[in-house]
């Protein structure tokens, strides 16, 4: 079931999981920030985009349907600014506008960094596929300096490595399906790299070709990175980070 997130305890950030690769973020601060939130199609999705209500951005780590294709009503419907690569605001932009609406957008890049309202946003690089601009993660760190790391839909590359030493990562979330991305052992071995505090899987048990289960990663955790916590969420949970 749903748990309730609401913003009267000000003092802790919450990470609903939306099912999939989908979040929405409420800051400590009460800012609401949504990452790959896909809805409309997701065959485990607790809400719907009606149920989102106000929110001011919406992040895309790429253009494939499971992340993206709800972005233009999303932002229609919550007011949310989109941000994502140029390419990616772009391709989303002309489909508002064919759809007789223009939404707000924010377009940046790899490496780069933004600042959303006191939220400082970073662009992390993802090893995976897109058919516009190029398939990214985000090193959230919020306005009381706790870190989120969504790594968007990626394999295994040394280049977490950096991440994990640039950043102090308070939560990782983190693909473990395998097909389409690290399957359970290459994801552990990305805690290894990463170093978080916290992690959460995600991008599992939405389709038959998906693990169904985090039982494999949690035990290759455990033997890997004792240390990390694993927190298992059903779609629609929360995790409070304070």
């Amino acid at each position: 079931p749903e748990r309730s997130i609401g913003r009267e305890r000000s003092m802790s950030n919450t990470l609903r999981w939306l099912g999939h690769a989908g979040w929405e973020i409420v800051t400590s601060k009460g800012k609401k920030i949504l990452i790959d939130a896909w809805l409309s199609q997701n065959p485990v999705a607790p809400i719907t985009i009606s149920d989102l209500g106000q929110c001011d951005y919406v992040l895309v780590t790429h253009d494939h349907a499971d992340h993206a294709s709800d972005v233009v009503e999303i932002a229609r419907t919550t007011g949310a600014t989109m941000v994502a690569q140029p390419e990616v605001v772009s391709r989303y932009s002309q489909l508002a506008e064919s759809q007789g609406h223009k939404i707000q957008a924010i377009g940046m890049n790899i490496g780069g960094t933004v600042d959303l309202g006191g939220v400082r946003v970073t662009m992390t690089d993802a090893y995976h596929s897109s058919e516009s601009g190029t398939p990214a993660g985000y090193i959230l760190t919020l306005e009381d300096g706790k870190v989120v790391y969504h790594m968007g839909d990626t394999g295994l590359h040394i280049n977490m490595t950096t991440w994990g030493e640039l950043f102090d990562i308070d939560v990782v979330l983190i693909p473990i399906g395998d097909h389409y991305t690290m399957d359970a052992r290459q994801a552990a071995h990305a805690l290894k790299w990463l170093r978080p505090k916290h992690a959460l899987p995600m991008h599992y048990k939405t389709f038959p070709l998906l693990a169904q289960s985090a039982d494999e990663f949690r035990r290759y955790a455990k033997e890997t990175v004792p240390d990390v916590m694993i927190h298992e969420l059903e779609p629609g949970e929360v995790f409070r980070l304070e």
